[in-house]
């Protein structure tokens, strides 16, 4: 055991351990959730990557000494390279704004530096605070360190969405020529190919590349140099530059500094566009699978429309019952993502001049980027990728379906088309029947027009109408 002291006293550590006693005392403070900053991905790397950077920056102002700055730098490689959770031990759920978690990182790596230099833990030669945390405060490293690891979060979680796309596409092609019937209100509708329906879900998953794309390269402007808050008080001259040449040649990124650092510290208004572009891709998710859902209902007694993968027993009791388990599951997703978001909104408020909730923001926002890039290729390929069409049951629905007199309303009027509708359904027929039966078509011409295949394309419907006009 190794004993450390600090303002309020001292901790007795473990000696093969590199945290300090501020850490020591945060970890005994915050035993909350188990969940620690080490668990959230990128996120100590970052920080660990901006104590490397601030040290060259501070080296190349003529501030930090080579031995020192080799020594912070070699430690910080050595920690990110493999880093040890049992080093990292702040619970993500812990107050003053991230200074356990600032402090946690600047103790592991000054008592490593430390020992690189003179053989031994301790700050005798490289000191947390002095030497690790120059030209830095919590308030500037935390967010920074967040916008950091939400972009590696977001690069993971765009790459997934075009796989995603690319699941979904392959769907709507294969189904281009299934008619189905459309249904609006849960009532029957118009027909629709089951392509046509699935390149709905393919462009919205489209845009939200996009969306995730826009808001990622705002996770480029970090605040740091902005200190304590704002002043830029404790740097010294040209280390922002030497900071930001520092990062973008270690981590090979475009980072830059914010327009208003005061900004940069006191609004959190980005994570409300995260969150809300992540809400968005998991709406669209549950939209999705809750339409599987139903299209799948049955197979007796449902829709039947569609048959997904049987991925597992359904029912304890039942004996040949599957249920569509994931898309459950995206549902579910989705209702987490939801409640983060709500959790986001609160804490993105703040006051004065600087968000002390960034903690809970982060675990948040993380928590809803992982959900969701472990969710959707699960859900495509044990489920969308292996979606059978009900061709019979597609047909036999769109034949049916009194939304058909919508075509006696375009080709003759409203009136003939409703009384024409209410005898199909008084008299248990088809539309085809009654048009034939009233004499307006006869079968040659009903069969032409009354096709649901040919309604799903205006192109040929009015290939077919011109025709037929020029006859």
């Amino acid at each position: 055991m190794r004993i450390e002291h600090d303002a309020l006293g001292e901790r007795q550590l473990d000696e093969t351990l590199y945290y300090g006693v501020q850490t020591q005392r945060a970890k005994e403070n915050f035993d909350i959730s188990g969940k620690t900053i080490a668990d959230i991905a990128g996120f100590v790397e970052s920080i660990i990557i901006i104590k490397k950077a601030a040290a060259i920056a501070n080296n190349k102002a003529n501030v930090l000494s080579d031995e020192l700055c080799n020594a912070i730098c070699q430690a910080a490689d050595e920690m990110s390279e493999k880093l040890d959770p049992a080093n990292f031990v702040i619970d993500i759920y812990h107050g003053g704004g991230g200074t356990s978690a600032n402090m946690n990182v600047n103790e592991v790596l000054a008592n490593r530096a430390n020992e690189i230099i003179s053989g031994d833990k301790g700050y005798n030669r490289v000191h947390p605070n002095t030497h690790v945390n120059m030209g830095q405060s919590t308030n500037d490293v935390i967010p920074a360190a967040m916008k950091m690891a939400v972009f590696s979060a977001l690069n993971r979680l765009e790459n997934v969405l075009t796989h995603f796309v690319i699941n979904l596409k392959s769907k709507e092609n294969e189904f281009s020529d299934i008619v189905k019937l459309g249904r609006t209100c849960f009532q029957d509708a118009l027909p629709i190919t089951l392509g046509q329906q699935f390149s709905g879900y393919r462009n919205a998953f489209e845009r939200m590349v996009i969306e995730v794309q826009d808001v990622r390269k705002n996770c480029l402007e970090l605040p740091l140099s902005a200190t304590a808050i704002g002043t830029e008080f404790g740097t010294f001259p040209g280390f922002q530059k030497h900071l930001f040449d520092a990062l973008q040649q270690v981590t090979g990124h475009d980072w830059h500094v914010e327009h208003n650092l005061f900004d940069g510290l006191q609004n959190a208004d980005l994570w409300i566009k995260v969150s809300a572009v992540t809400k968005a891709i998991a709406l669209n998710l549950n939209k999705l699978a809750g339409d599987l859902r139903l299209m799948s209902s049955g197979p007796r007694a449902g829709l039947g429309e569609i048959t997904l993968p049987a991925v597992q027993p359904g029912s304890s009791i039942m004996p040949g019952k599957i249920n569509p388990v994931m898309p459950e599951m995206a549902m579910q997703v989705y209702f987490r993502v939801l409640g983060n978001d709500v959790a986001i909104t609160r804490a993105c408020e703040g006051e004065l001049d600087l968000n002390v909730w960034e903690s809970l923001i982060l675990n948040c926002v993380t928590e809803s980027c992982d959900l969701l890039s472990n969710c959707m290729p699960l859900f495509a390929s044990k489920c969308i990728d292996g979606i059978h069409a009900n061709i019979n049951k597609c047909q036999q629905d769109a034949e049916n379906s009194l939304a058909l007199s919508t075509v006696i309303a375009t080709l003759f009027d409203y009136q003939t088309a409703s009384r024409l509708a209410k005898q199909a359904d008084d008299e248990n027929k088809t539309i085809k029947q009654v048009v034939i039966e009233s004499g307006i078509m006869n079968e040659q011409e009903a069969n032409e027009y009354l096709d649901p295949l040919m309604m799903t394309s205006p192109d040929r419907f009015n290939a077919l109408f011109n025709e037929k006009r020029r006859k």
